[in-house]
């Protein structure tokens, strides 16, 4: 039996919420679960992790195998370093409104 450790999706549409939990490789991904070691929620600033380590450490000792997210999840969690955040791109209309408004806003000191 392959045992993985993986996360298993839960909340709203757009709205994700992890579960880090160890499984059969053949089951689905919000299917059956041996057992829950952790949880993971992306949408908090920063992002929340609570991982048990002893409990990941004890499934891997038996063969378990992370997903490369939750290996990466773990690596976060020992080194006690933060989540890098991604930057939020803006869409040209908004930059272009931006900079308009700065233009404006620079004509109006001049004056």
């Amino acid at each position: 039996m392959a045992v993985k450790i993986r996360l298993a999706r839960h909340g709203a549409k757009k709205r994700p919420y992890y579960r880090i939990v160890v499984a059969d490789s053949r089951m689905p991904r919000d299917g059956r679960y041996i057992e829950q070691v952790g949880r993971y929620n992306p949408l908090t600033n920063p992002k929340t992790i609570e991982i048990d380590l002893e409990k990941v450490d004890t499934w891997i000792s038996k063969g378990a195998q992370p997903t490369n997210t939750v290996s990466h999840l773990i690596d976060v969690v020992r080194n006690g370093q933060p989540v890098v955040e991604k930057k939020a791109k803006i869409s040209k209309k908004a930059a272009a409104k931006a900079a308009k408004a700065a233009e404006e806003a620079a004509e109006a000191a001049a004056e």
